[in-house]
């Protein structure tokens, strides 16, 4: 795990390019991909049906796409920390593509890559290309444009 530390917010400025991470690895547990299909009522086949999703296209249950995004609010924190902070947001994100599916078992890391960072009113934006890798895999599960506020 790399946690890149910036000091404050406006230090983010000029950042573009820069690489961060990776998380440390989590494993994708069945038991995550089942609480995941209840908070969500996503309870299609290929997720929780271990018996036949086996016999399926994949060979065994996937997480959702939504439950791998959703990692990057857990991955990022081990990757960045902006210190001197009243706030900051997820403002949103752009561009996202699921092009991997993450099987039970599976462990999954992220990294990112700041694409853009602008002053905003009150505050500094921030738009981080974040990655979510699968071990062993050459593709990524997940590649998302994270959007960022953060308000010293």
């Amino acid at each position: 795990m790399t946690l890149t530390i910036i000091d404050a917010p406006k230090d983010l400025l000029g950042k573009e390019g820069l690489k961060i991470g990776p998380s440390a690895w989590m494993e994708i547990t069945q038991k995550r991909i089942n609480t995941f299909a209840e908070a969500t009522g996503d309870y299609q086949w290929i997720h929780i049906d271990e018996a036949r999703a086996k016999a399926g296209p994949f060979g065994a249950t996937i997480a959702h796409g939504y439950l791998t995004l959703s990692l990057a609010a857990k991955l990022m924190p081990e990757i960045l920390e902006v210190k001197g902070l009243k706030m900051g947001i997820n403002y949103g994100t752009d561009r996202v593509r699921f092009l991997n599916p993450v099987k039970s078992g599976a462990r999954v890391r992220g990294h990112g890559e700041f694409l853009e960072i602008k002053e905003v009113t009150g505050g500094y934006q921030s738009t981080l290309r974040v990655t979510i890798e699968i071990e062993g895999e050459e593709k990524p599960a997940c590649i998302v444009d994270t959007i960022s506020r953060y308000y010293p």
